[in-house]
């Protein structure tokens, strides 16, 4: 019967133990999960003029204050990520009740037409970033031609067909004394790069390589050489330019 009294307290006070484990454990998770602890403030840092920062917030799951225990700030920042305009995103949490939200903004180089007088415009990558119904000002046109015609920008968020990179490379590196005078980048089937400028001159650029060459060619070409009357710069051949006409 003694053994069998001391086995009975032994299991209760087991028992207890667990009880008061489990009291502590519901209390911390509580505490953890309670609007003290919650994100209460949430700050977006970084540039991010065509994202609104409430679109920022939402994607990264904290428009409604979610504790800050079950934010999975991996999850967070690449949710925000996926955002058209968005390069990159950081979500950091602060605790006891804040979160930092930091982004780096994509920047357009050319745009690209579209169906229905549409105009997308695309980043480096190919990245259409946004669609709109007017050509933005200061930034040139691409035309990229496959085999199957010219082909057309990607959905938001989605990149180009692999043949625009010649032309992306071309847009996104013109040197800003020149890119002023440029209004389409066009890719041929084969690769080649050509410009057109607002004087009715094409320059023939060949190849995507050596651009810092070619470019210094053109500007020499067109500083220094009377163009009455041409039609075309050729500089496929860095430092033996030829003018047309």
């Amino acid at each position: 019967m003694a053994v069998a009294r001391s086995a009975g307290r032994h299991r209760l006070r087991l028992a207890l133990a667990a009880l008061a484990v489990a009291a502590v454990v519901g209390a911390a998770l509580a505490v953890l999960h309670s609007p003290v602890l919650s994100a209460r403030h949430v700050v977006v840092e970084g540039p991010h003029s065509r994202t609104p920062t409430e679109a920022i917030i939402a994607a990264a799951g904290l428009a409604h204050d979610p504790p800050l225990i079950d934010i999975d700030a991996g999850r967070a920042s690449a949710s925000v990520t996926s955002l058209p305009w968005v390069a990159a995103a950081k979500v950091a949490v602060d605790w006891p009740d804040r979160v930092v939200v930091t982004v780096d903004q994509r920047t357009p180089v050319a745009v690209v037409a579209g169906p229905g007088g549409m105009w997308s415009e695309v980043d480096r990558s190919g990245r259409t970033l946004e669609v709109v119904s007017a050509r933005p000002a200061g930034i040139v046109a691409l035309a990229v031609h496959d085999p199957g015609g010219v082909a057309a920008p990607a959905p938001v968020g989605k990149r180009m067909v692999s043949e625009a990179a010649p032309g992306l490379d071309v847009a996104a590196t013109l040197p800003p004394a020149f890119s002023g005078q440029v209004t389409t980048v066009t890719v041929a089937v084969d690769g080649t790069v050509d410009l057109a400028l607002n004087s009715g001159l094409t320059v023939v650029l060949g190849a995507a390589t050596q651009l810092h060459a070619k470019y210094e060619d053109i500007a020499a070409i067109i500083a220094g050489a009377p163009l009455r009357g041409a039609k075309e710069i050729d500089v496929a051949a860095p430092q033996s330019a030829t003018v047309d006409g």
